[in-house]
């Protein structure tokens, strides 16, 4: 399965990188596991998504949870909880 990845904000700017296109592996079923998939990497991509940060989550524009689903072409995009006042 191919999805789409997209990084905002402070998790893009660890990452380098905004978006990369990604052939999920076997097993990898929720966006949960594609996180800690994405953690395995080590690095930065431990240090941005690992399970010590606070992140928002959404899949095809949609707001999610660890349990979400993926599917074949979605879009999974990571970034911090948003402040303002």
């Amino acid at each position: 399965m191919n999805i789409t990845l997209r990084f905002f904000a402070s998790v893009r700017e660890t990452l380098g990188t905004s978006s990369e296109t990604m052939a999920v592996p076997a097993g990898v079923s929720s966006v949960g596991a594609l996180r800690a998939q994405l953690v395995a990497r080590g690095g930065v991509w431990e240090q941005a998504l690992g399970e010590n940060r606070a992140l928002r989550m959404a899949c095809d524009q949609v707001m999610c949870n660890a349990e979400t689903a993926l599917s074949e072409g979605c879009e999974v995009a990571f970034f911090p909880p948003v402040t303002g006042g």
